[in-house]
C-alpha cells in the first residue's frame, strides 16, 4: 500500500516536470523546418547595406576636401573659443522618410534611398560644392542593430560597420558561458533560419557569417531539469513531501 502511495506521487512529479521543462526554448525547428542555406546567406550578407526607409542618417559637412579633419599643423585650432563652440553643437539626425527622401541642412530634400552610403556621399558632395569650395562629406547609420536573446540575456547590438560576424556580436554581448550550447545558435533574418554550430573550428569556418541589421541571433541555453523542476515546482514538491510524510506515519501509526 505505502509503495503504491509513493509511486502515485512519483508519477506527478514526473507529470510536473515535463511541464515546466523546456517552456522557454524558442525558435524550435518545428515538424517541417525550411533551414537556409549559410553560404546563400554569407554572399547576401557581405554586400553593402543599403539606405532604406525609416533609417536615421549622421552627415558631417566639411571643406577643402575635410582639411579639418587632418589639421596636422594645429593652424585650424588655433581659435579654442570657437573649436569649443564647433563641438558642442547637437549631433542630429536625419530620417530617411517613406519616399526615400532625407530632407537635410541647405541641400534640402535629397532622395537616398537604394544607395549605399559611398554613393550617398559622393552626391552629397555634389550637393554641398554649390555652397563651399571642394566638400567632404562623412555620413553613417544610426540605427543599425541585431538583437540577441536567450542564455546570454538580451542585449540590442549596434553596427558601427558593415563587416561585423556572429562571433564579434556575441562578444558584444556579454560573451558566451556555461550555460549556453553554442552548437544550437539560430539566426533569424527575415523570413529565413539559419542554425550555426560553433563548437568546432570546422563549424565556426562555415557559419561565422555576416551579419545585417534586423537579425536575431539566439543561443539556445543548456538545460538542467533537475534544477528547472525545483524552481517551477518548489511548492509543490514541498506540499507533496508533507503529504507523503502524513502517509507514511498513517500507515505505521496502523
Amino acid at each position: 500500500m505505502k509503495n503504491n502511495y509513493l509511486y502515485l506521487v512519483s508519477i506527478c512529479l514526473l507529470f510536473s516536470a515535463c511541464g515546466s521543462y523546456k517552456q522557454n526554448i524558442m525558435f524550435k525547428k518545428g515538424d517541417n523546418p525550411d533551414i537556409s542555406k549559410i553560404e546563400e546567406a554569407k554572399q547576401q550578407a557581405e554586400s553593402n547595406y543599403i539606405i532604406n526607409t525609416n533609417d536615421y542618417l549622421d552627415i558631417q559637412v566639411f571643406t577643402k576636401s575635410g582639411e579639418k579633419l587632418i589639421d596636422p599643423d594645429f593652424a585650424l585650432s588655433a581659435g579654442e573659443t570657437r573649436l569649443n563652440e564647433q563641438n558642442a553643437r547637437p549631433r542630429l539626425q536625419y530620417l530617411v522618410k517613406q519616399d526615400g527622401f532625407v530632407k537635410l541642412p541647405m541641400v534640402g530634400e535629397v532622395k537616398l534611398m537604394g544607395m549605399t552610403i559611398k554613393e550617398a556621399e559622393e552626391v552629397l558632395q555634389e550637393k554641398y560644392a554649390t555652397f563651399y569650395k571642394d566638400p567632404f562629406v562623412n555620413l553613417r547609420y544610426l540605427n543599425k542593430r541585431v538583437i540577441v536573446l536567450g542564455a546570454i540575456g538580451g542585449h540590442v547590438i549596434p553596427l558601427e560597420s558593415e563587416n561585423i560576424r556572429i562571433t564579434e556580436v556575441l562578444a558584444l554581448s556579454e560573451g558566451i558561458d556555461n550555460n549556453a550550447k553554442v552548437q544550437n545558435i539560430r539566426l533569424l533574418r527575415d523570413d529565413e533560419a539559419y542554425f550555426i554550430d560553433l563548437s568546432t573550428i570546422e563549424g565556426y569556418r562555415q557559419s561565422n557569417m555576416i551579419v545585417r541589421s534586423g537579425d536575431i541571433i539566439y543561443v539556445e541555453p543548456i538545460r538542467r531539469p533537475f534544477t528547472e523542476f525545483m524552481r517551477e515546482n518548489g511548492p509543490v514538491v514541498s506540499a507533496l513531501s508533507s503529504v507523503v510524510s502524513l502517509i507514511a506515519v498513517l500507515i505505521s501509526i496502523n
